[in-house]
């Protein structure tokens, strides 16, 4: 029996909330994601849990036991990201204490089963530089930069500036801050403004180009994912290009993973996505994107092994699209050039989508909807139960299929 109110393809919790999504991993033959997890309530606060879950083919999910749980000296278990150095895998989080939770700490776990399903806390590896006017601190990623590891950590600067901090290490364990690896002032508009605060910064490199990949927040408002093109050396990130990949009120947060074959790309937290009554579960991870440039532009799309999937409908070039009620997912590829596509499910109409010009006119029945550039080529929309996921060559619009969750994170 199909359960109406969840995607089929999408990860939701069985109860409680989720937000971000958190280093997504091929390991042992499965991908694992962890998440950040409020149990037991259907919005958002400070005691964040990591939950996590598994899959075979990132369409169906398996939740596992929660990996780590606030106490020993965290309020909260915020966002961050894994690492694996040789077969020992290490997870760094952000801890924070409440009431003051703008400033966290960087702290270590490290898993004592080999499916990842318990986790040991270990030391505060990192803390905010004390030479500079840090006023929010949090989100540490990960990375091996040739013979050393680098973490950036997302912050705000004197109130005013957005800020990705530098740190590198030779073991894991100990971490040297190196200073201030990107910034730029909120004052700053063009050509995409990028706010007060950098959440989950994440640096990685896709054919031979340096990628920035920023959450823009804003005086605690969530706004979209921005990216910088550019040079990434020795701990510093010079900017040359920035731009937008999403927009609507949905995609934020995104992980940075690649997959069983080394392909890049993004998962995304699904900000409006809830259970028809809203009093079971709240919030989705999206479908797995894999990432590619053209040109100067940063391009995501829908992994092929979620497109091509089983129990996947596939439909392709037509004005108008009829879902029976227990089609649950389906990947619709349009050619913007038709001007128009109606989506209806069991006779209603569910969806329309216009092209004006250069950009797309998204309008759902529950009244959600927005613009997005229409880039060039084909747009690709997913429609997986109450979530909407649309591609294209200029960037990600998502939006809920049914009236939105007011959102407190």
């Amino acid at each position: 029996m199909i359960d109406d109110d969840r995607p089929s393809i999408h990860l939701t919790a069985r109860s409680g909330w989720i937000n971000d999504p958190l280093s997504l991993t091929w390991h042992d033959g499965s991908y694992h994601v962890f998440f950040q997890y409020v149990p037991e309530q259907t919005s958002w606060a400070p005691s964040c849990h990591w939950g996590h879950a598994t899959s075979t083919d990132l369409r169906t999910w398996t939740e596992q036991p929660v990996a780590l749980v606030p106490g020993e000296g965290d309020d909260g278990i915020w966002s961050g990201s894994l690492v694996i150095d040789g077969d020992r895998a290490t997870i760094f989080y952000t801890s924070i204490q409440t009431p003051d939770f703008s400033i966290g700490q960087i702290r270590t776990a490290t898993p004592t089963a080999s499916d990842w399903t318990t986790w040991t806390k270990g030391d505060v590896v990192a803390v905010p530089p004390e030479d500079i006017d840090v006023r929010v601190y949090r989100d540490p990623f990960v990375f091996r930069d040739r013979d050393r590891w680098r973490m950036l950590v997302g912050a705000n600067i004197d109130g005013t500036t957005a800020a990705a901090l530098s740190y590198s290490s030779l073991d894991l364990q100990s971490w040297q801050y190196d200073g201030v690896a990107a910034q730029r002032n909120t004052s700053l508009t063009e050509p995409v403004w990028t706010g007060k605060l950098w959440e989950c910064p994440q640096v990685f490199t896709i054919d031979g180009v340096d990628v920035l990949i920023t959450s823009v927040w804003n005086d605690d408002e969530l706004h979209y994912v921005a990216y910088g093109l550019g040079e990434w050396r020795d701990g510093v990130f010079e900017v040359e290009r920035w731009g937008r990949l999403t927009w609507g009120d949905s995609y934020y947060a995104p992980s940075f993973y690649r997959d069983s074959d080394g392909r890049p790309g993004l998962v995304f937290w699904l900000r409006e996505i809830r259970d028809h009554a809203g009093d079971t579960w709240t919030g989705a991870m999206s479908v797995p994107h894999v990432l590619t440039l053209d040109g100067d532009e940063l391009v995501a799309r829908p992994h092929p092994d979620v497109v091509s999937g089983d129990g996947v409908n596939t439909h392709t070039a037509f004005d108008r699209i009829d879902l029976t009620s227990d089609g649950r997912a389906d990947i619709i590829n349009w050619d913007p050039d038709l001007g128009q596509l109606v989506v209806t499910r069991d006779e209603e109409p569910i969806l329309t989508i216009n092209r004006t010009g250069d950009d797309l006119h998204i309008a759902a029945a529950t009244g959600a909807g927005g613009t997005v550039p229409a880039g060039d080529g084909v747009v690709e929309i997913l429609l997986d139960g109450p979530v909407l996921e649309v591609s294209t060559r200029a960037g990600l619009f998502a939006a809920p299929l049914r009236a939105p969750v007011a959102v407190t994170r």
